[in-house]
């Protein structure tokens, strides 16, 4: 099997607790991360309320800086929300002064609520997934060519410079399980692929799909890095253990949570990204499960 390794999903925020507090956990888990982990995350969201909330691309700028040994990507970026000649822009020129640590992780965007606060338009689905991936193709063009040109429904280039390019070239995350569109763009355009909070069996289901889109367009499904989002709770006290009915945690204790995650290993999971409950929780992790894996 392929080795794996870990990424940790960051609090974007949390009920009565202000952005520097938020900081402070954030950081507190970074420096509990042993050598296994490799990935920091932030989700895509402006507001939860009136509640205290980091913006992704400014915050992970910031931690990038920080803490110069880990890798920092978005997951997802809502394409919605920004022009996607301004991502590539913004991404590219991270990756110069990062030394080459940027993940792009998109998505078609979801959360209504948020669009209509913020004051964008909220078009169907279908609009939402096209959208999509003409800012994808705006992205690869302006990362591979000088300069670049794109005419296209919803977005248009022209004669258009992304220098200096990014360098190493970024890796491109599209996540979601969406069985026509999103699949099919994971298998025309991902580097990566992230499908969050299921069952290895549903993962699994998925996975043979994106074999399929990935056969119908000439694709070798391998050259694709399969990932995986879950909330982590492990503990040795049952009780402690969270679940949730509606939503699938890799939870339970240390040699429960390393057989479930050796179960998506085995199907080709090479990276794990983590929400975790609390610090004991990681703590937990890192000292009884990630060594397993090392």
């Amino acid at each position: 099997m392929s080795t794996v390794d870990f990424g940790l999903m960051l609090r974007h925020n949390d009920s009565g607790h202000s952005v520097h507090e938020l900081l402070q956990y954030n950081q507190a888990c970074i420096e509990t991360l042993s050598e296994a982990f490799t990935t920091l995350w932030l989700e895509d969201h402006m507001q939860v309320g009136a509640t205290d909330a980091l913006e992704s691309l400014t915050t992970l700028s910031y931690l990038a800086a920080l803490y110069p040994r880990l890798k920092i990507g978005t997951l997802v970026l809502s394409q919605s929300y920004r022009n996607p000649a301004l991502v590539a822009k913004m991404l590219a020129n991270l990756q110069i002064l990062t030394g080459g640590r940027v993940i792009l992780g998109v998505g078609a965007g979801w959360k209504e609520d948020e669009y209509r606060s913020y004051g964008y338009p909220f078009p169907a689905l279908k609009t939402r997934m096209e959208q999509l991936e003409e800012a994808v193709q705006i992205i690869r063009a302006l990362w591979s060519s000088q300069p670049a040109t794109f005419e296209g429904k919803y977005y248009t280039l022209r004669d258009a410079y992304c220098a200096p390019l990014p360098s190493p070239a970024i890796p491109l995350l599209i996540g979601g399980g969406g069985e026509q569109r999103t699949l099919a763009l994971v298998a025309r355009y991902a580097d990566w692929w992230n499908f969050n909070s299921v069952p290895v069996e549903e993962y699994a289901r998925k996975v043979e799909i994106l074999k399929q889109h990935c056969a119908n367009v000439g694709r070798t499904f391998a050259d694709i890095k399969l990932s995986y989002l879950g909330t982590l709770s492990v503990s040795e006290d049952p009780v402690r253990v969270q679940r949730n009915p509606g939503k699938h945690y890799i939870a339970g204790s240390a040699a429960e949570v390393t057989r479930e995650l050796e179960s998506f290993q085995a199907i080709g999971v090479t990276h794990f990204m983590f929400r975790i409950p609390d610090l004991e929780t990681l703590q937990h992790f890192v000292a009884n499960v990630a060594p397993h894996f090392a």
